[in-house]
């Protein structure tokens, strides 16, 4: 117990000296660390392979080898010995050269063409109906199915026919009155079903059900679904098309070697050529014109087995077949087919694609036949909706045409269009498909061409729509820019229904902004609130008036500059339903604190987003979730950050004061606000160099009343322990003494309070390593922190140790005397007649007591009962299932005594050798350790005055595990 009354005199600065690394000096010549390293390879006969011999580090080499590679001269064996046993990996190695070759046949085009995969999704959404459809299953037939087993060839031929008869005849059961959803429901189970007959072998059932999907095409009776109807069909037919090429693929395959990607038809053999030829007789006669067109164009890629002219030859051919199909839009959507088709196999055959859209144009004037207009009478649909079920078509049909053509090819397409009387459909293909350089740069010319349109049929709006979708990817001449403005605005600012309105506007505010000041930016803006307040028709337009922020502060990231937009904060208040307002304020602060690089005072840019801030805030309910709050906290937390008045210290401290009130709901924000109010205070105590006037006295407290009032409110308790210490660090670092003592306080007395569990990371986990780590934080700066006059000696101290004896710990938990241990090294610390770190002007007890001997009395006997608490727990654990506990803690306690306690006082010398005899006593101490350790205190004996441990290393004897 007379440990710390002979505790060892410490003299830091020698000690620090002594444990420095030892200095060499280097000779660096040509070597630097960050220089290449060169591997130099010479060859040496060893297991027959090339060895990497030397390692050499230089700077000159131009090559750098990889070792590893070397060695293994390109091949890996493992692999090789893989392939050559297990014909599963041939296999494999088949399929994945087929889905390469796949790969490569879809990607022919290149990444610059966008694939009609990235269409499919848009038709899907924008053309939908309430109305009731119908759908005619084929039901499969049980007709024959007996004859085939045991038969003749002839007898199976016979019955294959039959049931391809059979399948034209009936077989088939309608389904009416299905609703969109159903109706989609059932085309996915005829695919399934498609894909399920294939893998079971039946063949002719698959080709049944692909006909009488392919037969719905013809069906127009719910007109506005048409083009989202073939998107689902074609599915099935792209599904067929793939499960028959590589039907016949696989067929050519011969010793598992499957062909090269550009094979010729004369390695196809005789077996794969038969079969493929059977497929296009089975489909030549399909007796109905539309499905045996679109059931031979899924399989066009097929003829590549049989000639190499065959796919040049059906192209021309099914083109003329079109013709035959008498209704407009049915014909378009087979012409767009024939297109994608065509576009994947064999995409260097141009001709057809042309030839297939002069067709187009040429039978372009049945759309105003009587015919069709009747059929729209029928169904109550007006001309204008009718005409937009052609875009998709006509886009694709564009799309393929003008892909890498030449310049000439694209004026003569819009010259074929200026030619046709209402060409408003085609224009806007033409401006869809074509490139949007080639349409910026002849800008005046389309403006012009649209002008001429008939209202009537294209609404003119859709056509300047899609003029700005182009402008705003490519820049039109820099004289026409402002006059191409005028024009569009002039007829967007006329629509009188706001959903046109909008639709328009929307596109055309990023072109005012890419190319124009914020006067005119301010002016369209202004427009857009205009039309869009009446009726608060902006309520159906959100997601336009959200894509018009985002592009302005896309182009506007100047926040001074975007605030100064007299319209802009006006055009946010139309944003009136909450969860769409707090997205829109959350994309502006995203912006900001991308962009904002330097920090600002800008009150024009404070107040709004101070405004932006509270209504992010404002969002939060009981209902927020956790994520959600941590986003929006992370946002405003920011922009806090970026707000700086420079030397003007009061400015910013009221800025913080006015946060708090505005963000009191979420906890991280006031977290940042304490840390940032902290940053404050020791920034003052900078500039003054740590000597306070009365004025920043002041100003520094009024900093600390800001902390100490605030963190109670935070409901995480470690946040509040951790903030408590750091706070009462920055006022002792600004000489507040009794505001200092006032947070470690608080400190002391919330320590009772940690529950047992905590939740870290949205999971229960103990809190006692949180508490401990706590712990030994606070008792490196109660070192420093100099007693209370009026509230007797260490009186911190003591009273941290008295919450610690109270505390409940738990049973399996050693926690408090590791504490206990952490608490002697403070108490040796407080020892020392110099401190091994201070306050800057601030005295701590080592000046004010000046090595006393009451004081170093008190020490001693804190000391004494610190002591008493660790042995007393060491007792506790002489039951069999805590003995390696006890010897741990044993281990622990004696290198505690080794470091800090003067081993030349007997007593202590004593307990130090029962502590080392106990860690060994009943096997448990590890014997590693155990050696390091006495190894430590024989080099530490040969140290100057420290003979003593000569003979403490002779009374610790090493016992065996035996």
């Amino acid at each position: 117990s007379c440990f710390l009354r002979h505790a060892r005199s410490r003299n830091y600065a020698s000690e620090s000296e002594v444990c420095k690394l030892e200095s060499v000096p280097l000779d660096f010549g040509d070597y630097h660390p960050l220089k290449p390293i060169t591997v130099t390879e010479s060859k040496t006969k060893k297991m027959n392979r090339k060895e990497s011999t030397s390692s050499t580090s230089s700077s000159s080499s131009s090559s750098v080898m990889d070792p590893l590679s070397s060695v293994l001269d390109g091949t890996d064996p493992l692999s090789l010995f893989a392939a050559a046993a297990d014909p599963v990996t041939i296999t494999a190695t088949m399929d994945g050269t087929r889905r390469k070759r796949d790969k490569d046949d879809s990607s022919a085009v290149g990444s610059d063409f966008e694939p009609w995969s990235s269409k499919r999704g848009e038709i899907l959404a924008r053309y939908t109906t309430t109305e009731k459809l119908s759908i005619n299953l084929y039901m499969g037939s049980e007709k024959g199915k007996s004859a085939t087993t045991g038969s003749a060839v002839s007898e199976k031929v016979r019955t294959r026919l039959e049931e391809l008869d059979d399948l034209e005849e009936g077989s088939q059961k309608e389904l009416l009155n299905l609703t969109q959803q159903d109706y989609m429901n059932r085309i996915e189970e005829l695919n399934q079903s498609l894909k399920d007959a294939w893998s079971s072998d039946q063949k002719v059932k698959a080709l049944k059900i692909v006909i009488q999907c392919s037969k719905l095409l013809s069906d127009t009776t719910v007109i506005q679904f048409y083009p989202s109807k073939f998107v689902l069909i074609t599915d099935i037919l792209d599904t067929f098309g793939k499960l028959v090429y590589e039907r016949i693929l696989s067929m050519c395959a011969d010793n598992r070697v499957s062909l090269p990607d550009n094979f010729s038809p004369e390695s196809v053999n005789d077996t794969a050529k038969e079969t493929c030829l059977n497929w296009f007789f089975k489909i030549a006669s399909i007796r109905e014109l539309i499905p045996r067109f679109y059931v031979e164009a899924a399989i066009l890629n097929c003829n590549k087995f049989l000639s190499k002219t065959g796919i040049s030859e059906c192209l021309p051919r099914l083109t003329s077949m079109i013709r035959g199909i008498g209704d407009p839009l049915v014909a378009v959507y087979a012409r767009a087919y024939l297109c994608r088709v065509g576009m994947e196999v064999a995409p260097q055959l141009k001709e057809s694609l042309n030839k297939n859209f002069f067709d187009f144009l040429l039978t372009f004037k049945q759309i105003h036949g009587d015919t069709v207009q009747n059929q729209l009478v029928g169904q109550c649909v007006e001309m204008p909706l009718y005409l937009t079920l052609y875009s998709p078509a006509i886009d694709w049909i564009l799309q393929c045409i003008a892909y890498h053509a030449p310049e000439v090819l694209l004026t003569e397409m819009m010259e074929r269009c200026k030619k046709l009387g209402n060409n408003a459909l085609l224009l806007n293909s033409v401006m869809s498909a074509f490139r949007a350089e080639f349409i910026a740069a002849r800008s005046m010319d389309f403006i012009a061409m649209i002008k001429e349109c008939d209202e009537s049929g294209f609404p003119k709006h859709l056509l300047f729509r899609s003029l700005g979708l182009n402008l705003a990817l490519a820049d039109p001449p820099e004289n026409d820019r402002l006059q191409i403005l005028n024009e569009a605005w002039k007829v967007i600012t006329k629509l009188k229904n706001p959903q046109d309105y909008i639709n328009c506007a929307e596109v055309w505010v990023e072109y005012t902004c890419r190319h124009f000041t914020k006067r005119e930016v301010n002016t369209v803006l202004a427009d857009v609130i205009k039309h869009m307040t009446p009726d608060r028709a902006f309520e159906d337009a959100y997601p336009q008036l959200q894509s018009i922020i985002q592009k302005v502060i896309t182009y506007i990231y100047d926040f001074s500059l975007l605030f100064s937009v007299e319209k802009f904060l006006p055009f946010l208040d139309m944003f009136q339903k909450e969860s769409v307002r707090v997205e829109v304020c959350k994309c502006i602060m995203e912006s900001f604190i991308k962009h904002q690089q330097e920090s600002t005072k800008d009150p024009v840019i404070l107040n709004a987003l101070l405004h932006i801030c509270k209504t992010m805030h404002d969002s939060v309910n009981a209902l927020t979730l956790e994520d959600e709050k941590r986003m929006l906290a992370a946002l405003i937390n920011g922009f806090i950050k970026m707000v700086s008045f420079g030397r003007d210290f009061e400015q910013q401290l009221s800025f913080y004061v006015e946060a708090r009130s505005m963000f009191c709901n979420l906890e991280p924000v006031l977290v940042q606000l304490i840390h940032s109010v902290n940053q404050l205070a020791m920034e003052t105590r900078k500039v003054m160099k740590g000597n306070h006037s009365r004025k920043t006295a002041a100003f520094v407290r009024a900093c600390v009343a800001f902390c100490f009032i605030t963190i109670p409110s935070l409901s995480s308790i470690f946040t509040r322990l951790n903030l408590y210490l750091h706070s009462g660090q920055v006022a002792l670092a600004n000489q507040c003494l009794s505001q200092a003592d006032a947070f470690f306080k608080a400190a002391v007395s919330l320590v009772p309070e940690v529950p047992k569990m905590i939740s870290v990371d949205g999971k229960m986990r103990p809190s006692d390593a949180f508490l401990l780590e706590f712990l030994c934080n606070f008792f490196s700066t109660l070192l420093v922190v100099p007693d209370h006059p009026e509230q007797g000696v260490l009186f911190l101290v003591r009273g941290l140790l008295n919450v610690i004896q109270d505390y409940t710990w738990e049973d399996n938990s050693d926690d408090k005397v590791r504490i206990y241990t952490n608490v002697l090294h403070l108490l040796s610390a407080m020892t020392q007649e110099a401190f091994i770190y201070h306050v800057d002007k601030v005295d701590s007890n080592d000046t004010l007591y000046g090595g006393d001997s009451k004081f170093l009395a008190e020490i001693n006997k804190l000391c004494e009962t610190v002591i008493a608490q660790i042995l007393d727990h060491l007792k506790t654990l002489g039951k069999e299932e805590t003995l390696k506990r006890q010897s741990q803690l044993a281990l622990y306690f004696f290198n505690t005594i080794v470091a800090h306690g003067d081993l030349r006082n007997n007593k202590l010398n004593q307990l130090s050798v029962n502590l080392w005899n106990l860690a060994q006593k009943h096997g448990f101490a590890d014997t590693k350790t155990m050696v390091k350790t006495l190894e430590y205190i024989k080099r530490r004996s040969q140290q100057p005055e420290m003979s003593h441990f000569t003979d403490l290393a002779l009374r610790l004897p090493l016992q065996s595990r035996t």
